[in-house]
């Protein structure tokens, strides 16, 4: 199983990582959005963000976003996790996707909208994850340790880069085989309307994936493409889990969450 947890404000991390030391076979990918949100406006350098040409939002990442993302995922959140996994009796690692060139993917130049024009970001360190060291990962799981992996990623040109961590986990999970991908946000799965928490969609099939998509907003639609690329990659299910409650892990898995497949 590989289990995704995000980095938005109201996540319970204590509560995610008890309920993961119940389960053997696990590796945790993370995120750290909210307090990269933080430590960049608190430092002078808010948080901008890039309308792509196909509609999705991501975060201008320039060589100083680029340093500050690489102090909170790889350092503070990333050793936060390990801490308190380790103070939960569970031999932690964590990990970035530069290390051991655990996670390669392709530096691209980022295509805005603004205000209906098309424009070239050629200075931006962002990028998708294509290959995954699956045998790093293997390595470590088979003397007993749980793998704690956060972008950023490595480019071909050796470069570090940003990339999306629910796509990281889709793919890691396609290229161990997973039999599932639990990916823990701030809501309690898909909803039909963002505003009321009650509209969730508790099941998602190949008949209704398309109109399911249709309900994503912003970062959701990203999970959502994540998820079907696991999906088509050989993962069995993927299940959408609210990260605010006690036992999300378990609860996601029992259903009640969002359950693709």
């Amino acid at each position: 199983m590989v289990v995704k947890v995000g980095g938005a404000r109201g996540i319970n991390y204590d509560f995610v990582l008890e309920d993961l030391t119940r389960y053997q076979d696990v590796i945790l990918v993370h995120g750290g959005s909210d307090e990269l949100n933080v430590l960049s406006t608190r430092l002078g350098k808010p948080p901008q963000i890039i309308n792509s040409a196909s509609g999705h939002v991501s975060r201008r990442t320039d060589k100083e976003t680029l340093e500050l993302f690489n102090m909170v995922y790889c350092g503070k959140m990333n050793k936060m996790i390990v801490e308190k996994l380790q103070r939960l009796g569970t031999n932690a690692v964590g990990l970035s996707g530069l290390d051991g060139r655990l996670l390669i993917g392709k530096r691209k130049d980022i295509i805005s909208m603004e205000n209906g024009r098309r424009q070239i970001i050629r200075d931006d360190y962002t990028g998708r994850v294509e290959k995954v060291n699956v045998e790093l990962l293997r390595i470590l799981m088979q003397h007993g340790f749980l793998p704690v992996v956060t972008p950023p990623a490595l480019s071909y040109e050796n470069e570090a880069i940003n990339v999306d961590g629910d796509r990281v986990a889709a793919l890691i999970a396609s290229h161990l085989h997973a039999d599932t991908l639990v990916i823990l946000s701030n809501k309690p799965g898909l909803l039909r309307n963002e505003s009321d928490e009650t509209s969730i969609i508790k099941e998602v099939t190949e008949e209704t994936y398309e109109q399911a998509l249709s309900y994503a907003k912003e970062r959701m639609k990203k999970k959502m493409l994540g998820a079907f690329e696991a999906l088509n990659s050989g993962v069995s299910q993927v299940i959408f889990g609210d990260a605010r409650v006690r036992e999300p892990i378990t609860k996601a898995l029992q259903g009640q969450g969002t359950v693709i497949h």
